[in-house]
């Protein structure tokens, strides 16, 4: 199994703006969305969505916090991120990740009721590309 480095992961992030973020129901069932990281790829093992707090999703990641998030690269590279989600609710975290494109979503930026920031941190990250795969430690 080949071995990158988790800044080589992130130099492959870098221009990858959707993934699809996986949540487990309270039933046992996976579910998947596709979610924007909103640009925020400047990747250290954390990544940073934007939400309503009343969704399903959010109501997944209270009751079982383990996520898996699943990146494609341009060249066809796969990325799979497995995770602990947590919600935020603090303006000033989620400012610190604010970019004027939410706005079309969130029209009062970190003031418009009920948003909340998604982070989540990575435990285990894979890859595959091409005829190799392999598995970056996560600090």
């Amino acid at each position: 199994m080949a071995e990158k480095t988790l800044q080589y992961i992130s130099s492959k992030m870098k221009n990858i703006d959707l993934c699809m973020f996986t949540t487990k129901s309270g039933r046992g069932t996976l579910t998947s969305r596709p979610m924007s990281n909103n640009g925020d790829v400047k990747y250290d093992g954390n990544s940073y969505f934007f939400s309503f707090e009343k969704t399903k999703k959010v109501k997944e990641i209270l009751d079982d916090s383990s996520v898996n998030l699943t990146f494609n690269t341009k060249e066809g590279m796969f990325i799979s991120v497995a995770g602990k989600a947590r919600i935020i609710k603090s303006k000033t975290v989620m400012q610190e990740h604010w970019v004027p494109s939410l706005n079309q979503w969130f029209n009062e930026g970190v003031d418009t009721p009920g948003v909340v920031m998604i982070v989540v941190k990575a435990n285990r990250i894979k890859y595959w590309y091409k005829m190799k795969e392999g598995e970056v430690k996560v600090p």
